[in-house]
């Protein structure tokens, strides 16, 4: 039997911090647009060209009708519109406004303040390579549909776990 280590250099102890500190600060920040957080990434995905509204939510992972919800917020605040996909009229494109860049920008100025104070126990150099480490990692992911199901998933591994080592 092997002696459990200190809970310190547990990936998901250590990974769930960072998270929860990331996401507790992040929401603070994204407060004021519409879908917060995932506003956000809507608006990131955006900018790197002219997805589909389909091809948007299974990059993110947002279920389809929760995405439709989102970009009609999004939408009504002036921040992206759609467009028809001129390869498939039955689909949209998505696009930033100007004010949709305006706003993102603002707010990525904002989320870097908040990545600097979670990152300054690091020297500049690990912060790079934690990122570039990261992105490796969550890039090899297959993504896995939704987030509730993958939460579901996610209790369901853990409830076999306990009930194994019972």
């Amino acid at each position: 039997m092997t002696t459990p280590e200190r809970v310190e250099s547990d990936l998901g102890w250590a990974l769930g911090q960072v998270t929860r500190t990331h996401i507790k600060h992040s929401e603070h920040v994204l407060a004021g647009l519409p879908g917060g957080p995932r506003g956000y990434l809507v608006l990131t995905a955006a900018r790197e060209g002219t997805p589909t509204q389909l091809a948007l939510a299974r990059k993110l992972g947002v279920d389809r009708t929760v995405m439709t919800y989102l970009l009609d917020e999004l939408v009504a605040a002036g921040l992206v519109e759609r467009r028809p996909d001129p390869a498939d009229r039955r689909a949209r494109q998505i696009h930033l406004t100007p004010a949709g860049w305006g706003q993102l920008c603002e707010y990525a100025r904002r989320l870097a303040e908040v990545e600097e104070h979670l990152l300054a126990p690091l020297a500049p150099a690990e912060q790079d390579q934690l990122r570039e480490l990261l992105a490796r990692l969550a890039t090899a992911v297959p993504a896995e549909g939704n987030a509730c199901q993958v939460a579901e998933d996610i209790k369901a591994g853990l409830e076999i776990t306990e009930i194994t080592r019972g």
